[in-house]
């Protein structure tokens, strides 16, 4: 996150290749780009969170570890027993063995290792964290005895599916980010998940989430989403993000009316529609559709930030739909016709007197 994001970058990452040598690896440039974005839609910066992820990424990349590295001996990495936050990134550990003398840990990251299995964590019943990101993991297994488990990161891996997870009842935060996968499932079980993170898989179907009652956030871009739908049980989301994926249509979204931050950029919306019931969103991004009219918000007072960049605005009159937004700080409102009126700041100045930054310039006053 990410996002934790948001969230443009290049269309897809290229690698040169000189004979049998690459100029730069698909690593390296990834790891450019998460950088640049933030891990995920939820813990990227402000930037980050809302634009999410654009795309750049290709999910039928290889991770962000160098294939190339040789693994290292595990007895050669020194552990403290005492330890509460174990930090074992970028260490080229390929297999997870040896730790059975973490008996105190709370936390472990084997970020950014060479790890194709998840096992041999059984005696580390007492983990709260464990963050797997970026490593060659296939199969999420071997986590039955972590039953005390909090959050799980397995963003930047090979998995094709969810599974695995079943004993992991506490769980309140799931990290999945650019993986394979290409359905929601076996989640059923997480009835106290908190935060879900599926961002730039190959999911084509928003479904199998009526359990997940105390989900606060959904994150699910750079997918191949065609509708939203199956969202109704849903009730104490706050954050939906399903930014770059196929979405033609505003729909689905009546049952969440506790949602305060909507991303939808980078699909194919052609009109704003179907927020009746959301009337306690801050945060709105339909930036980069097909929208040619301001329309359906009024309703919106709350509203805080409205992205409604790159697409087809060329009436100044459409700004009286943000009017009783009297908290509006931030519009986003370039690469439209509008841009093209040579008072383009001073006209939405005027209209909207409480906003303090119009696209990525603060006013000055």
């Amino acid at each position: 996150m990410s996002a934790y994001a948001s969230t443009g970058l290049a269309a897809r990452l290229s690698v040169v290749f000189t004979g049998n040598m690459a100029s730069l690896s698909v690593g390296e440039l990834q790891e450019m780009e998460v950088d640049r974005r933030g891990e995920s839609e939820e813990s990227g910066d402000d930037e980050t969170r809302r634009k999410s992820i654009n795309g750049d990424v290709d999910p039928n990349q290889p991770t962000a570890t160098s294939k190339e590295e040789s693994p290292v001996d595990m007895d050669t990495i020194t552990l403290d027993p005492e330890e509460e936050d174990v930090d074992l990134v970028h260490c080229r550990i390929g297999k997870i063995e040896g730790l059975e003398v973490l008996q105190k840990a709370k936390t472990l990251s084997l970020r950014q290792n060479l790890i194709k299995k998840i096992e041999n964590l059984d005696s580390l019943s007492a983990l709260r964290e464990l963050d797997f990101y970026d490593n060659q993991i296939r199969k999420l297994e071997n986590l039955h005895n972590l039953t005390e488990l909090e959050q799980l990161d397995v963003s930047f891996n090979v998995l094709r599916k969810v599974e695995g997870l079943e004993q992991l009842t506490r769980l309140k935060k799931l990290f999945l980010l650019h993986n394979k996968i290409s359905s929601i499932g076996n989640l059923e079980h997480l009835t106290g998940l908190e935060m879900l993170e599926l961002g730039s898989n190959r999911i084509r179907v928003i479904e199998n989430l009526d359990s997940l009652t105390s989900l606060q956030s959904l994150f699910l871009g750079t997918n191949k989403i065609t509708r939203l739908q199956n969202l109704d049980a849903l009730h104490n989301l706050t954050v939906l993000s399903i930014q770059s994926n196929r979405i033609t249509k505003i729909e689905g979204l009546q049952n969440l009316v506790n949602l305060k931050e909507l991303y939808l950029s980078h699909n194919g919306v052609e009109v704003i529609e179907g927020l009746e019931n959301n009337k306690k969103l801050t945060t709105l991004d339909i930036a980069a559709n097909r929208v040619k009219k301001i329309e359906n918000i009024s309703h919106l007072t709350e509203l805080q930030e409205f992205w409604m960049n790159d697409n087809q605005i060329d009436n100044w009159s459409d700004l009286d739909e943000l009017k009783n937004a009297t908290s509006l700080e931030t519009v986003y409102l370039e690469r439209n016709p509008l841009q093209k009126d040579p008072q383009y700041r001073r006209k939405i100045m005027l209209a909207l007197p409480s906003v303090r930054q119009i696209d990525a310039t603060f006013i000055r006053f």
